[in-house]
């Protein structure tokens, strides 16, 4: 339904181009047929984007894992997917650099904590 006002504009620029510059009756028929089939091609390919999810945007980001551009303090700003985002930490200070993972949001600011492989080389860290 969202592409019919397209079909219909692509119509009326068929009628027009026909009356005001002669253009062969085939392209008054040919434009909105092209302009349908253009549709229909892509449809499959952009039909992820007119369904509807239950889920907000940002809850859809836990899981994420990014990397604090400055230290957790408990506030701070990480990097995700090359965009920046206010988060907390509710564990204590996590420094720049360190790789998190989201566990929550708490409105636009997202809930982190520093990731199971950073944990991981921090214990071996120690160790060594």
């Amino acid at each position: 339904m969202f592409q019919v006002p397209g079909w219909v504009v692509a119509a009326a620029v068929g009628v027009w181009l026909n009356r005001s510059m002669e253009v062969p009756a085939a392209v008054i028929v040919g434009l909105p047929v092209f302009w349908i089939l253009k549709d229909m091609a892509l449809y499959p390919f952009l039909r992820s984007a007119y369904e509807t999810s239950d889920t907000s945007p940002i809850e859809r980001l836990v899981g994420a894992q990014g990397k604090t551009v400055e230290t957790l303090a408990p506030l701070g700003y990480v990097r995700i997917a090359g965009e920046l985002w206010r988060a907390e930490t509710d564990t204590g200070p996590v420094a720049a650099g360190t790789p998190v993972e989201v566990i929550g949001a708490n409105g636009l600011v997202l809930q982190v904590r520093e990731s199971a492989n950073a944990q991981r080389n921090v214990d071996s860290n120690t160790n060594a």
